[in-house]
């Protein structure tokens, strides 16, 4: 069984990027477990307030999770050019006493409006980011969807059967990555 963990960077109830890994999670073999996790009730991170109560319950457990996991793939929506603060205020909190993305392989993996760059500028700090805390990301293929107003419901999940196509292939790639580590 390969377990992998999704990480929505988005908190909105009908996000294209938790309707994307509901998408993959879909799509997955049977002997893929794909848990989905958002960001909802991690604070922002206040040194002050670590020192003096401790790491809150909801980073503990998301650090549980990725640890456990095979392969992580996070879903990273743009926004002013950038990941979204609770993605990197996440991360941040995941930073503090041992990154439990050390050595993990991750995908990144997004959706945005407009016609030309999808998710391209937020993916890359991401990627960044991932660096620091020492994680593996995949470098190939990358998936920047457009369109998302067009290629997703007003619920948030996907209806294009092209790019449907499109994240199976990527999801083959990233399997194949994770499970025989080249």
């Amino acid at each position: 069984m390969t377990r992998l963990l999704g990480i929505s960077g988005s908190l909105r109830k009908a996000s294209t990027n938790t309707g994307l890994l509901h998408t993959i999670s879909g799509l997955s073999p049977a002997h893929v477990q794909m848990d989905i996790a958002t960001l909802h009730g991690i604070p922002l991170f206040d040194e002050d307030d670590e020192a003096a109560n401790g790491r809150p319950a909801a980073v503990a457990e998301l650090d549980a999770r990725i640890r456990a996991a095979d392969g992580i793939v996070i879903a990273c929506p743009e926004y002013n050019f950038s990941m979204t603060g609770v993605l990197k205020n996440a991360n941040d909190w995941l930073s503090r006493g041992g990154s439990p993305y050390r050595w993990k392989r991750v995908g990144v993996v997004g959706a945005g409006g407009g016609q030309v760059t999808g998710t391209a500028r937020a993916q890359y700090h991401l990627r960044q980011n991932l660096q620091a805390l020492q994680a593996i990301v995949m470098p190939r293929p990358e998936v920047f969807i457009t369109n998302n107003e067009v290629k997703f419901s007003a619920d948030g999940f996907l209806t294009d059967d092209d790019t449907r196509r499109y994240v199976a292939k990527w999801l083959e790639a990233f399997l194949e990555w994770v499970e025989k580590r080249p």
